[in-house]
């Protein structure tokens, strides 16, 4: 559990500040004029987060700690996703309504949100 809170510690908080920053509220316009090479590198770096999240955190169980291992999980294939398709990627996501987005990004932000909230809070003795 330790290593769940402590992996869970880094991604909830970090997911969190991500998803606020790309709401399409806060900046509507963020992804119009996306270029495939911006694309693949925040895929390489998607890519390296997530792998990083599995290889420290690759637990499936049945209570909170697997929306870690998912999140490593999602990382992964998004980011390989962005790398080896960027172009249709980009122009994936300027076809996607911003009502979509928020709905994805609502689901994604509970998810954080809960990471967080068993990161920082005591154990129970």
């Amino acid at each position: 559990m330790a290593n769940s809170k402590q992996v869970a510690g880094l991604v909830g908080p970090t997911l969190l500040a991500m998803l606020a920053s790309e709401c399409p509220l806060v900046q509507p316009h963020l992804y119009d004029a996306q270029i495939p090479p911006v694309v693949y590198l925040s895929g390489v770096v998607m890519f390296v987060g997530g792998l990083a999240v599995v290889r420290a955190h690759n637990r499936w169980r049945r209570d909170w700690t697997v929306l870690v291992t998912v999140s490593g999980w999602f990382g992964v294939l998004l980011g390989l996703f962005r790398m080896f398709a960027a172009g249709q990627y980009q122009r994936g996501s300027a076809n996607t309504s911003a009502a979509t987005f928020m709905v994805l990004e609502g689901i994604l932000f509970a998810a954080a949100i809960v990471m967080t909230f068993k990161a920082y809070s005591r154990d129970k003795a």
